[in-house]
């Protein structure tokens, strides 16, 4: 297998679009290509879904650590032929700016990959070549094999562009210069790309992107860069379940699609047999579900078809009520809340959800949250004891009326090692919070999750 990362000097260079096209370029030449994100998005990766026909795995090295990354790229790599990892805003842009914590440049020296930049040269010719050279020389243990030029004005700015990097950088490839072309940008919302369930890309586009790449990129020097990967000595202790899976539903449609698949993939390893459902069509839970997982997404977008659809809701409400194991993030806590108003289109409509928190949740028109976030559990829990540490990253353009003092607050909540107070919010066994923790940082939440619903289960027979 082969890998590869497409990364760029900063964020809107067009990383994401053309790592799209040179996806479905490899994988229209018959090749399986595995898809890979750094960071905490959720946008990307359901276009690399789409394309690849396989699930994008986030590699996030301050979330879950070095040995969790190398294990998991390679347990969703094998059987490829080529891993495509799309980086994350800058090559060297992380949490900070001494380390290169949650950086692409992080993940590309844990994986070994070589590195080929996006660079937009609109408004550049021979400074492009300084540019690339501050990033192939930054970190001498980051391989920059090569770049792609976008934006690229006409065929003598790309001359130049390819003159001014070989040059003065022999060992980095000019692998394309790809021109200006509107027609290639992607949909954008407040919080970011429409999801792939709103916007799943016509077949005139891709095969628009698709005769692009294959005439402005030289796909045969990229792959000729990409190094070959061996597999990884990092193995994570996995013991098998000692009883039988226990089912669990989770929430998957166009309103609830943000859910780290490597939690998916704890849970299932921890005894899990996981069932999809969705609140948006279905009108009641799966049979014989043990404990619920509501994932984020954009419920407020839904609003009114997740509103009407009384069945689901009573039947999420009894589920709580009646004790069973429900863990929501994000979107699915706003699910959970007594409704949503303030939509972009419907500022003044009040939509009614499932009302186990008696807060109501407002959309705002400015960014209410944004970061990673270190959670310590303050009690015991249904994703772990008292003292469990885990991370994640909280992104949400809403806040709730204030939580009344008598729910439990279970998160106690850092950013940075700046106390953020309490948040994870706590109704019998249901569990909702803000932030989307990624259980590849304490991998036991899913087996401790598990447990519940299987004591849940037995209980519920009993």
């Amino acid at each position: 297998m082969k890998s590869i990362i497409i990364a760029a000097p900063h964020s809107g260079s067009g990383k994401t679009t053309i790592t799209l096209g040179i996806m479905e370029c490899l994988k229209r030449r018959g090749l399986t290509v595995a898809p890979f994100k750094v960071g905490p998005d959720f946008i990307d990766p359901g276009y690399h879904r789409l394309i690849c026909g396989r699930p994008s795995v986030n590699l996030d090295g301050w979330m879950c650590g070095g040995d969790f990354v190398q294990e998991t790229f390679f347990h969703h790599a094998a059987g490829a032929d080529i891993a495509v990892v799309e980086g994350v805003m800058g090559l060297f842009d992380g949490i900070g700016g001494v380390s290169d914590e949650g950086s692409t440049a992080e993940v590309a020296k844990l994986l070994g990959a070589p590195v080929v930049l996006v660079a937009d040269a609109k408004g550049q010719a021979r400074s492009v070549a300084a540019l690339v050279k501050g990033f192939a020389d930054f970190d001498p243990d980051v391989r920059v094999v090569g770049v792609i030029f976008n934006n690229v004005a006409s065929d003598t700015h790309g001359r130049i562009l390819r003159e001014a990097v070989e040059s003065h950088l022999p060992d980095v490839r000019v692998l394309g210069c790809i021109p200006r072309d509107e027609s290639l940008s992607i949909p954008s919302r407040h919080l970011g790309l429409f999801t792939v369930d709103e916007n799943p890309l016509p077949v005139e586009f891709l095969d628009h992107l698709v005769e692009v790449v294959r005439e402005h990129v030289d796909l045969g020097m990229l792959w000729s860069v990409a190094t070959l990967q061996g597999a990884s000595d990092v193995k994570r202790r996995q013991d098998a379940p000692r009883q039988g899976p226990v089912r669990i539903g989770v929430a998957r449609d166009a309103a609830f699609c943000f859910v780290y698949e490597d939690n998916l993939r704890l849970l299932r390893e921890a005894g899990a047999e996981l069932v999809e459902f969705s609140p948006l069509a279905d009108r009641e839970l799966p049979d014989g579900v043990a404990g619920l997982y509501l994932p984020g997404g954009y419920p407020e977008v839904f609003a009114d078809v997740l509103a009407d659809n009384t069945p689901m809701k009573d039947a999420v409400r009894g589920a709580v009520v009646g004790g069973m194991p429900v863990y929501a993030e994000c979107g699915g806590f706003i699910y959970l809340s007594r409704g949503v108003t303030g939509m972009r289109d419907d500022l003044e409509s009040f939509h009614e959800f499932v009302g186990i928190f008696p807060i109501a949740t407002l959309m705002l028109p400015r960014r209410k949250a944004l970061g990673y976030r270190e959670v310590e559990l303050a009690a015991n829990s249904i994703i772990g004891p008292v003292g469990t540490m885990a991370r994640g990253h909280e992104f949400h353009y809403s806040e709730m009326e204030a939580m009344p003092p008598e729910v439990e607050r279970l998160f106690r909540v850092r950013r940075a090692g700046v106390d953020l107070g309490t948040e994870g919010y706590r109704h019998l066994n249901c569990l909702a919070s803000y932030i989307h923790l990624h259980f590849g940082s304490c991998p036991d939440m899913a087996e401790a999750f598990v447990n519940h619903c299987r004591n849940y289960a037995q209980r519920s027979h009993s």
